[in-house]
């Protein structure tokens, strides 16, 4: 399932525990991640970018966030790659906004197809495959 953090400044630990190493520090709250195991109150996540570690579950939120394109994202390239935030959920609705790769969103809601969300002041509509942080197909109410 997808998380959110709570805070801009969260440890990522090499096991679930603070006897654990910090293997990374998350600095950016709402950043999503995906839980891929738990342990008391201990949960292993996953960024976009496949960074693996465990993390406090207090520290985590089940506010649903999304990345935008972040497999888009590349460092030293000149300008990242836009995706079209629309009024309605159809490719054909006009485009509210161009929002870059690895720009956060918060997820309203999604049907499958179409996710409903918020970034920067902008409510709109991008395809849940140009997401990171909702799965294929999920539906979020």
């Amino acid at each position: 399932r997808f998380v959110s953090l709570k805070a801009d400044r969260v440890n990522l630990r090499q096991g679930p525990g603070t006897e654990y190493p910090t293997a990374w520090v998350f600095r950016r709250a709402g950043l999503p991640v995906e839980v891929i195991k738990e342990f008391e109150g201990w949960r292993q996540v996953r960024d976009a970018e496949g960074t693996t570690g465990w993390v406090a579950s207090t520290m985590l939120s089940g506010r649903r966030t999304a990345m935008i394109l972040p497999w888009e994202v590349r460092p030293g390239k000149s300008a990242p790659p836009l995706a079209a935030l629309r009024s309605d959920d159809d490719e054909r609705s006009n485009a509210i906004a161009e929002v870059e790769a690895g720009v956060l969103a918060s997820i309203i809601s999604c049907d499958g197809r179409w996710c409903r969300v918020s970034v920067d002041g902008f409510r709109g509509y991008i395809e849940q495959a140009k997401l990171w942080g909702a799965y294929q197909g999920e539906v979020i109410k």
